[in-house]
């Protein structure tokens, strides 16, 4: 008799999203990292239940760190479960956490998470971004360039 295989999450599958960041910062680069996590956290994001809205990355000791990222108790590991918003190493290689220390300190940028999914292999990754902050006038005049957009695929659209 053939095993049964097991179920995979479909490639991708997006366990958390921060639709903030791309409102505030300008994205200036993206990049993928590992994530170290416990069961019960990992339980928690298959089910979508993750917020990583206020959250923000920072390089403490020649590591990358995921602060005040919000993942809810998974509530039938009871005993061992985790701390909702505790700090989680980020997996980069060396040359990685040294080019974005080096952006953060010196070019005054930002490390947002943008979001965590999961991989075809069912690895929990994040989606980085180094980012700069906008100012009220550019997230004023993105809105209008956006509402512009939709404007003219309205007259194009009528217009056949």
């Amino acid at each position: 008799m053939a095993a049964k295989k097991k179920k995979r999450e479909a490639p991708g599958t997006i366990a958390a999203q921060n639709r903030k960041a791309r409102h505030d910062y300008f994205i200036e680069d993206s990049i993928e990292a590992g994530l170290m996590l416990m069961g019960s956290e990992v339980k928690s994001l298959r089910e979508g239940r993750g917020n990583i809205g206020d959250s923000y990355a920072e390089v403490k000791d020649g590591e990358v760190w995921l602060v005040n990222a919000h993942i809810p108790e998974y509530k039938p590991a009871k005993h061992f479960s985790h701390t909702p918003t505790r700090p989680r190493k980020m997996l980069l290689k060396s040359k990685e956490i040294a080019r974005l220390s080096n952006a953060v300190n010196r070019k005054g940028m930002t490390l947002v998470p943008l979001s965590i999914y999961f991989n075809d292999r069912g690895i929990a990754k994040v989606d980085l971004g180094l980012a700069r902050g906008k100012k009220g006038y550019d997230k004023r005049e993105s809105s209008k360039n956006r509402d512009w957009k939709l404007q003219q695929a309205r007259v194009m659209r009528a217009k056949g």
